[in-house]
């Protein structure tokens, strides 16, 4: 009933005859047969020839095959993943399950480092996991050697960004997880073709993965031996003994914090962030709209709020174009999602796809006759009391009830459980998902959880002050996730864990970014926290009120309403919230509520101000912009208290 052997590999790729390549001129690819070495022959890329050269050699793989653009070879990546058993078929057409070893369940930002010369390492701040470049070369190379011994190698071409643009970075992946190359072929536009247009540059980023050697149900035995290392000089990243996709999929986050660097250098912007189309209640107007917001802080809900529409839900990349117009492209063409609580409510678009034929990868949810199941999918579902999930490959089948070695409760789904499908399979994907232009960018959101401090939404005083707001962007924790609640982090641009750059260059950069943007094209910022509580504990905000926030911001854009100016920037009317809340949901928004939210809590701004500058007292090369908007910030604070003489000021005074 149950399939518990998801993990069998097929003898063919173990026992094949290698072909061996004698002559000088065929780079000594002994792995490669004459089909594939003429597809690496056709990229005319002499350094893409010495990667793959080398690290084949290093990881020493049974076989080797080679995949271009053509649909052929892409369907046989997907069905590999199948006959491997690294992805089992379900009942709905064109979905399957992965699962990841039940040690490698989440981003690994313990063994994720940067190679940096022992030298330099202090101009690096203290956010960054470092280590010695040469220490850490040696490490890797070490333990890769011969990491793909009996097994099949993909190698993959990818183009981060719409291809024959502006914004196209190449990529190069070598992995021995057909898995992983499956997950690209959904998240990421297909590269071969993309390559050739190098014309022999040595301008792209390349990535060598391997899940390292296997247990007998096929997952990842080493795990003490895990490292993701990304090596800026080279622009690469290695990465080994990890099968679960954050640690494995190079081109995500991996790939993000080599553009970070590569942007910083080349004055554009690689951001942690999505991009929506956002329309106005007649649908006569849409304007692109940018979000960052840290986990947990309502990104993808916000990316996917119902009446707007989405080009992407992650990653980035924003340039000037000749018009000084800022211009932005989702770098993917997928989503890698968190499945937890997506519901027919909350989430119906997702929803949807997740429930209909498409090509859809679950990850590490309940398995139970064929069908997946996750954490709060629905109240209406009923989750089945034994199945197949994320502890299996460890612990065997699950049921309810099931405790680990500690005596903890197993949940069927993990917490952390993952989807992965293409954008154009929602209904929402907006038309300019591919356009090699990308779309213009009139304003860019940062979003973060405040129990007790921020108003539900509010705009920048200008560029300048909009970094500083993006600077100071702080997530407040729940119990479910540390035990501890109420303990606020920083999440500078809700980007920390991926900047790789010292953070007072990487401000720098968003500074300078504006100087060839013409001024009227400059984006609107606002800051938005969906998470206020009364008294009570009590969120003021419903779940789809971000909706009206993100309408008065729009029509901020436009200049459809005035606002109130007031210490920490401009809020809204209150006027203009009731006919928003009216047309939109048919509700009356209260004067007592509104009063309650958007009131300037002076004393909670200043100790946050507070904490931001002790954050930062220690790194070097801050703009001195920074320090000018905290200080102002800080001085209007106080001069509003003094006038109004109380620290609960109510919007009604600024008005």
């Amino acid at each position: 009933m149950y399939l518990i052997c998801f993990f069998c590999v097929l003898n063919e790729f173990t026992t094949n005859k290698v072909i061996m390549m004698t002559s000088e001129e065929c780079y000594g690819y002994e792995y490669l047969d004459e089909k594939d070495k003429e597809k690496i022959d056709a990229l005319n890329n002499p350094k893409a020839v010495k990667v793959i050269d080398r690290f084949l050699k290093i990881c020493k793989p049974a076989k080797v095959v080679v995949i271009d653009d053509t649909q052929e070879d892409i369907n046989y990546v997907r069905q590999l993943s199948i006959d491997l058993g690294e992805e089992i078929k379900l009942e709905m057409p064109g979905h399957t399950i992965h699962y990841d070893s039940y040690f490698d369940q989440a981003r690994d930002k313990g063994n994720t480092r940067l190679l940096v010369p022992v030298t330099e390492k202090e101009k690096y701040g203290t956010h960054i996991n470092t280590i010695d470049r040469d220490e850490g070369l040696k490490e890797i190379l070490d333990i890769m050697d011969g990491c793909m011994k009996g097994k099949l190698v993909v190698i993959r071409f990818f183009c981060l960004g719409p291809t024959n643009s502006r914004f196209s970075i190449s990529a190069l992946q070598i992995t021995d997880s057909a898995y992983v190359a499956h997950s690209e072929d959904i998240l990421y536009r297909k590269g071969y073709e993309q390559f050739k247009r190098l014309e022999g540059s040595e301008d792209f980023f390349y990535f060598v993965h391997s899940a390292g050697e296997l247990t007998e149900k096929n997952v990842t035995k080493n795990i003490e031996k895990r490292r993701i290392y990304i090596d800026l000089e080279e622009n690469r990243v290695f990465t080994v003994n990890n099968q679960y996709a954050g640690n494995s999929l190079g081109l995500k986050k991996l790939a993000l914090r080599l553009a970070i660097n590569k942007a910083l250098k080349e004055n554009w912007l690689a951001e942690h962030m999505f991009i929506s189309a956002v329309y106005t209640l007649d649908k006569s107007r849409k304007t692109y709209f940018l979000g960052a917001f840290p986990s947990a802080c309502g990104k993808t809900s916000t990316a996917m709020v119902p009446g707007n529409a989405i080009i992407g839900d992650d990653i980035v990349y924003m340039r000037v174009d000749k018009e000084g117009i800022p211009k932005a492209v989702n770098i993917e063409s997928g989503i890698f999602g968190i499945i937890k609580d997506v519901n027919p409510k909350d989430d119906p678009e997702i929803y949807k796809a997740l429930t209909s034929p498409c090509e859809t990868i679950f990850s590490n949810v309940q398995i139970t006759d064929e069908k997946p199941y996750w954490l709060g999918m629905g109240d209406d579902i009923e989750i089945p009391e034994i199945g197949i999930n994320w502890t299996s490959s460890y612990l065997g089948e699950w049921k309810t009830g099931k405790k680990d070695e500690k005596g903890n409760e197993l949940s069927f789904s993990h917490p952390n459980a993952r989807y992965t499908l293409r954008i154009e399979e929602l209904e929402n994907a907006d038309e300019a998902l591919h356009d090699p232009d990308g779309v213009k960018v009139s304003a860019i959101v940062y979003g973060g959880r405040d129990s007790n401090t921020s108003v539900p939404v509010y705009q920048s005083f200008n560029w300048s002050n909009g970094v500083f707001v993006g600077a100071a962007l702080e997530s407040e924790t729940t119990s479910a996730t540390l035990g501890q609640a109420g303990v606020r982090k920083h999440q500078p641009m809700a980007n920390l864990d991926f900047i790789v750059v010292p953070l007072g260059q990487y401000f720098q950069s968003h500074l300078n970014f504006v100087k060839e943007v013409k001024e009227e094209n400059h984006p609107l910022i606002f800051s938005t926290n969906y998470f206020l509580k009364d008294e009570n504990g009590k969120y003021y905000d419903e779940i789809l009120d971000k909706k009206i926030w993100l309408l008065w911001a729009e029509g901020r854009v436009h200049g459809d309403y005035d606002a109130i100016k007031t210490p920490i920037g401009y809020i809204p009317k209150y006027e203009d919230l009731v006919d928003l809340f009216k047309g939109a949901f048919d509700i009356d928004y209260e004067k007592s509520r509104y009063e309650a939210e958007f009131s300037i809590r002076v004393g909670k701004f200043l100790d946050k101000f507070d904490r931001i500058e002790k954050f930062y007292a220690n790194e070097k090369d801050m703009p001195e912009e920074f320090f000018f908007e905290l200080e102002e910030q800080r001085k209007k604070l106080l001069e509003a208290k003094e006038k109004y003489g109380t620290d609960t000021i109510s919007p009604f005074l600024f008005s």
